[in-house]
């Protein structure tokens, strides 16, 4: 449905061609005009002339290049599907507007038509012209609205659907940017923070190139074990007494 949505949007812009340049930049970024020339069997100022209109609405955008031999510039042209969104959504908001004027004119007011001159006219002019018409003297016969105002029901409904539908896909494109915008910022914030502490590490080389020292990488201190000392009880010798001189000691006594 998207796809069908761009084509409509290109047509209304160009008058023709939506398909084949949907076709080719749809999904793709930066497309070498002369490619697209060679696809759509145009001159390349045909084709820049169609590029340029749909530029001019804000649907394509483009980088160009300059080649360094021969000096002239080359057009690489994205479409832009936001905007070709939005662009399309005012032009069905107003169809909108136009059908339920439409729709209320219907509902109000009595119309009259000739079947032989297939002329219709307002309730107001058949009365000043007596009902007659003008072409061929026939009186008017008064139109039927019910299958108009149906249809024109159909259409506001179809119509609210596809803003609906648009609506929808600008929220996608945009939750889209958003992350992609998240993730830029990311990204930019890690770079910052890797080129502020390369200066630091350059920095603290050239202060100490200047001031004769080195200065060394920090190195993780390595943790020594404790080894628990084996006590080593010694061996106490124990006196032997003999009985002999224990006896002679209790004679002397007496």
């Amino acid at each position: 449905m998207l796809n069908k949505f761009l084509i409509q949007v290109v047509d209304n812009v160009v008058g023709r061609l939506g398909s084949e340049i949907v076709g080719l930049l749809y999904k793709k970024k930066d497309v070498n005009e002369f490619n697209i020339a060679k696809k759509l069997k145009l001159t390349i100022n045909q084709t820049r002339n169609i590029l340029y209109k749909l530029s001019d609405a804000g649907l394509i955008s483009f980088n160009r290049k300059k080649d360094k031999k021969k000096g002239w510039y080359t057009y690489f042209w994205t479409l832009d599907v936001k905007t070709s969104l939005k662009y399309l959504k005012k032009i069905l908001l107003k169809n909108l507007e136009s059908t339920r004027n439409q729709l209320k004119s219907r509902d109000t007011k009595r119309f009259y038509v000739c079947d032989y001159c297939n002329i219709e006219i307002s309730e107001e002019n058949a009365l000043l012209n007596n009902f007659t018409c003008t072409e061929c003297g026939e009186i008017y016969e008064l139109q039927d609205n019910t299958k108009l105002v149906k249809d024109l029901k159909n259409i506001i409904d179809k119509t609210e659907k596809e803003i609906e539908f648009i609506d929808l896909e600008i929220v996608k494109i945009d939750v889209v940017d958003v992350r992609k915008l998240e993730r830029d910022m990311k990204k930019e914030k890690a770079e910052k923070k890797l080129a502020r502490a390369i200066a630091r590490k350059k920095s603290a080389k050239l202060k100490a190139k200047l001031n004769g020292t080195v200065v060394k990488k920090p190195t993780k201190k390595k943790v020594k074990k404790k080894v628990k000392k084996k006590v080593v009880k010694k061996k106490v010798k124990k006196k032997v007494v003999k009985k002999k001189s224990l006896l002679k000691r209790l004679i002397g006594k007496k």
